[in-house]
């Protein structure tokens, strides 16, 4: 007898247990590291393969194969390799870019850099300015002693805050376009907001790198290295980072509605052939830039294979949390979705931290359409009845993703192209110290002056 069509997993079926091979591998690239450096460096991959299996595995036995292979299909084809091919694109065009000469590494030009790059994110996404820009702002500081803390408020900045004004900055936003949110909507309703914060944070870090600057003896870059006039080799990547950028906004308005079947997945002849000007885009790269250029930019694959293996198992053993959360008032977690809501009056503050504290550890971009379901769904409505609601999700998905090394997708990236250069960045745990310390009294602050 032919078995019946395989559909989505239910959150509503599931206990809270099946988070736990997640919660495992967020410990794991938490704990192991320190515990087992050695381990954790020739094993990381093994060890997202545990976990993905220790979700996978139970699945399969408790709801069959053809679910289990159903959703590892969709994760894979639908999530993390559009997911990974963003990525690698820009990964390897910003990595021809490099800027000849060396900036001075003070704490002006410094916080120069963090400002260009803020603003920057909007444009070409937190990804795109993150990567085109830790390369040249590692070659400056790289006469400091005190690098550490230049980087962390990179990641906050330019990888994360930065995002917040228009759907290309971050993936939760570019959702809220393709749902009925208008193109500018965020940049007239977020712009105070991301003014607030990054204006404390650039000064916060302009006063901590002056003190270490000082510390230091105000160290100058090595004179052999200055006699090289500033400039810009490989250009030619910066079209293709615009064409990065334009097959991202091309996926979204474009809409030919083909849809191609692939084993059980289906894609979408825009996302398809986005996808596949990606690889496009990044084979002209390699084509294009000197190998010369790469080597003196200190270019190395490592940093896409270690998130290619991390993210890996982060995407598969997120299904049944994201599952839970889809789910709603009949999920698992429905006790944490009904604190949004009183009386059927939105509330504001709760929903700026419940959509950042879960999109500090899981994707933010179903997290951000979670809670904008959970509103009511209707762009329209939630612009012009409670546009300070959607402000609240917006800027909890793409503020508070700077939490933690995987709240977004450049975090973990950027943490190691820095590593790959010699800095010695901070551990999950320690990277959410800083967080935790300068961070979380900001958007307690930012609650205050905006969500209350």
């Amino acid at each position: 007898m032919a078995s019946g069509p395989v559909l989505p997993i239910d959150g509503s079926q599931l206990g809270a247990l099946w988070v736990l091979p997640f919660a495992c591998m967020l410990l794991s690239i938490a704990i192991v590291p320190l515990a087992l450096p050695h381990f954790w460096h020739n094993h990381y991959g093994k060890v997202s393969l545990f976990w993905s299996l220790a979700f996978l595995v139970p699945f399969a036995q408790k709801s069959g194969l053809d679910a289990a292979l159903f959703e590892l299909q969709h994760t894979m084809f639908l999530e993390y390799v559009p997911f990974l091919i963003l990525l690698f694109a820009l990964f390897t065009i910003s990595g021809g870019v490099r800027l000849t000469g060396r900036l001075s590494g003070s704490p002006l030009v410094n916080t120069l850099i963090l400002f260009v790059g803020t603003f920057l994110a909007s444009l070409m996404g937190t990804t795109g300015a993150a990567m085109l820009l830790i390369r040249p702002l590692l070659r400056a500081i790289e006469h400091r002693r005190y690098k550490v803390h230049t980087v962390v408020f990179f990641i906050f900045l330019v990888a994360n805050i930065g995002g917040s004004l228009t759907p290309l900055g971050d993936p939760p936003l570019f959702l809220g376009f393709l749902k009925g949110v208008n193109f500018f909507w965020t940049t007239t309703h977020l712009f105070m907001e991301m003014l607030f914060v990054s204006t404390v944070l650039l000064a916060i870090y302009y006063i901590l790198d002056m003190r270490l600057y000082a510390k230091e003896g105000r160290p100058s870059a090595a004179s052999a290295d200055t006699q090289e006039a500033l400039g810009l080799d490989g250009g030619v990547n910066l079209v293709l980072l615009l064409g990065v950028v334009g097959a991202v906004l091309m996926s979204g308005i474009w809409n030919p509605d083909v849809i191609l079947g692939f084993l059980q997945v289906h894609v979408t002849l825009q996302d398809l052939t986005r996808d596949l000007s990606l690889l496009a885009l990044a084979g002209l790269s390699l084509l294009l830039t000197s190998s010369s250029t790469r080597e003196l930019n200190d270019f190395s694959w490592e940093p896409i294979i270690e998130v290619a293996k991390l993210f890996f198992g982060i995407f598969v053993s997120m299904i049944p949390a994201i599952a839970i959360l889809k789910a709603g008032q009949n999920g698992a977690l429905r006790d944490i979705i009904a604190l949004v809501s009183h009386d059927g009056v939105p509330v504001n503050h709760m929903y700026f931290w419940l959509t950042g504290g879960l999109s500090s550890f899981l994707d933010n971009a179903p997290t951000y359409l979670v809670f904008f379901n959970t509103a009511g769904g209707d762009a329209a409505q939630l612009m012009s009845e409670a546009p300070k609601t959607l402000a609240a999700i917006s800027c909890g998905a793409v503020f508070m993703g700077a939490n933690s090394y995987i709240g977004n997708a450049p975090n973990f990236m950027v943490r190691s192209i820095a590593e790959s250069q010699g800095v010695q960045m901070p551990s999950f745990i320690g990277y959410m110290a800083w967080s935790l310390g300068i961070l979380i009294p900001l958007f307690i602050l930012t609650t205050f002056l905006f969500f209350l």
